[in-house]
């Protein structure tokens, strides 16, 4: 029992805790900038139009998830 503490104890230490702290700012930072990106492509080629851009969007999706192993496995992990 002791050690089992003792390995959760080193996981959780304020270095583990930081580092990923900053990974997941970086991600949501990363996605804030796409997001605003594809927003500004959106303004400029479709005129704002957000039906139209989310259907391709969710098309491409499809398409790059499905392109790596030819299938869509990724989803099923949802």
């Amino acid at each position: 029992m002791y050690n089992n503490f003792m390995m959760k104890k080193k996981r959780l230490s304020v270095e583990y805790i930081t580092k990923n702290i900053f990974i997941i700012v970086g991600i949501v930072l990363v996605w804030r900038g796409v997001w605003y990106t594809l927003d500004g492509l959106d303004k400029i080629f479709f005129g704002g139009s957000h039906i139209a851009t989310a259907f391709g969007g969710i098309i491409l999706g499809l398409i790059i998830l499905y392109l790596p192993d030819g299938d869509l496995k990724e989803i099923e992990k949802l």
